[in-house]
């Protein structure tokens, strides 16, 4: 990578944050980089957010479409998506910056309200994590019949249905006992939210399937949410098509850090033995196998 201009963003709200952020943007400036805060061009080589992880889903759709590398720096709470801590930033920017680094190309969701006859009825929405369908909270269940292409898959008696990707399995769908999928799948989960049936379980969908959802019965205030944020509420006779988008989230890991290792921080793994490496006589027998 060849970075000569980037962007910052930063958590709204928060004074300290934004003082990092100029802090950054001066650190940036001794290394012959541009950088401007809070904002996005097409010409950016890359955008490094401060923040947590609502932070990064906040930009994930415009830079995926501008085809920008993103970093993210926790600063936040949790942090799955903002990979690098606060301590390791200038050494992760420095690897950046020298051309040591891998991108991941994160799959996202290209969801899309229908009517009855298939047409449209809102500019189509992108999710990093996950599109969910929720009951009201005065709704006892949902009942909602689902689709994978043309395939009917079931009718979830449930209290909604989370539809996400591998990156957010470990978000509200870990929470509603969907199962973890590794980030470098392109794969698409359908969990339901505390189903009715003990039957009902999580399924796990090629990346080329279309999800079509709709109710099977009237329900007030069903709200559609697209990574946290409410995009509709789902009426009678319309239907929800979620669909992988066509262009990935790139996304710039962690140099100090793999995926299972921010998995076991993240969640608490603390039986685990962190520093347990695969012996070299193993190593050195699947190198020779091949």
């Amino acid at each position: 990578m060849n970075i000569r201009r980037v962007g910052i963003i930063i958590r709204k709200d928060s004074p300290a944050v934004r003082q990092a952020g100029l802090k950054l943007a001066d650190w940036f400036g001794q290394r012959g980089v541009q950088a401007e805060l809070d904002r996005i061009e097409p010409d950016m080589d890359m955008l490094t957010i401060l923040g947590g992880d609502g932070t990064l889903l906040h930009v994930a759709e415009q830079a995926a479409r501008l085809e920008i590398p993103v970093i993210g720096i926790n600063l936040g709470n949790l942090g799955f998506l903002t990979e690098v801590a606060a301590e390791e930033m200038h050494p992760a920017l420095e690897e950046v910056l020298a051309g040591r680094v891998q991108i991941e190309e994160r799959m996202m969701l290209r969801t899309q309200l229908l009517d009855s006859g298939g047409t449209p009825l809102d500019r189509p929405r992108f999710a990093l994590n996950e599109a969910v369908i929720l009951k009201g909270s005065t709704e006892p269940l949902l009942r909602l019949c689902c689709w994978a292409d043309e395939d009917y898959v079931a009718t979830y008696k449930a209290d909604g249905l989370i539809i996400s990707t591998p990156t957010g399995s470990t978000a509200y769908n870990l929470s509603a006992g969907g199962p973890i999928a590794h980030s470098g799948l392109h794969a698409i989960l359908l969990t339901p939210i505390c189903p009715f049936m003990l039957e009902s379980r999580p399924v796990l969908l090629p990346p080329q399937a279309k999800v079509t959802a709709k109710l099977a019965q009237p329900a007030d205030k069903v709200k559609v949410m697209v990574d946290g944020a409410l995009t509709a509420v789902l009426q009678e006779g319309q239907f929800l098509a979620v669909e992988a988008a066509a262009k990935p989230l790139r996304l710039i890991s962690s140099p100090h850090k793999g995926y299972f290792a921010i998995l076991r921080s993240k969640l608490n793994w603390a039986s685990c033995d962190c520093g347990n490496p695969l012996p070299s006589c193993i190593r050195a027998a699947s190198a020779a196998a091949e």
